[in-house]
């Protein structure tokens, strides 16, 4: 069984440190707690590995964020994986820094990436990991926000909220969806 988790950011080195990268720094940590490289490929840097008989695949799209959805139907297809299959790891606005919510569907919510992806697939029904980043800009400035760097108190919580959104994306993979949610959604 193969499962196909794409992290959500922006390539060039001036975003790395965003909080529109969140998805890179999970998967980038998701990868280095199983000792898997990434590679360039096509569409992004990928990353494979195998854990307990799973082989998942973690793609970090070179296509900008508001293109996101190439990468995500280039591999699922050329690797054969489900829509079910797939996770899709990402900043959002709406919930507060480090909250994490687990979605097995949904609208774009606004997001941009989310959007492309929800457009190329045609679907809304594949599984999405909300990482909060905080609303804390005005009307207007959503834009500096988001290619913002976090803060001081956030960078120091990083570490555990990325710890989290490592195990549920393990999670996902082993036991699913709905006992990721209901284990992880209410922490």
């Amino acid at each position: 069984m193969k499962f196909l988790i794409a992290g959500l950011g922006n390539f060039p080195p001036e975003y790395l440190k965003t909080r529109h990268n969140i998805g890179f720094r999970t998967v980038d940590r998701f990868a280095e707690e199983n000792d898997a490289k990434f590679r360039p490929a096509r569409y992004g840097d990928l990353s494979e590995l195998r854990i307990k008989g799973k082989d998942i695949l973690l793609i970090k799209p070179t296509t900008y964020m508001n293109l996101s959805g190439l990468a995500v139907r280039y591999w699922l297809q050329k690797e054969k994986i489900p829509d079910e299959n797939l996770l899709v790891v990402v900043d959002d606005i709406a919930l507060p820094f480090g909250v994490l919510r687990l979605k097995p569907k949904g609208s774009h919510g606004g997001h941009n990436g989310l959007r492309n992806i929800e457009e190329t697939l045609g679907t809304q029904m594949y599984a999405r990991l909300r990482f909060g980043v905080g609303s804390a800009f005005r009307t207007g400035q959503q834009i500096d926000y988001v290619l913002g760097e976090f803060d001081d108190e956030e960078l120091a919580a990083l570490p555990d909220k990325l710890k989290t959104a490592c195990e549920m994306i393990r999670s996902f993979c082993l036991a699913g969806v709905n006992i990721t949610m209901n284990q992880y959604n209410n922490k």
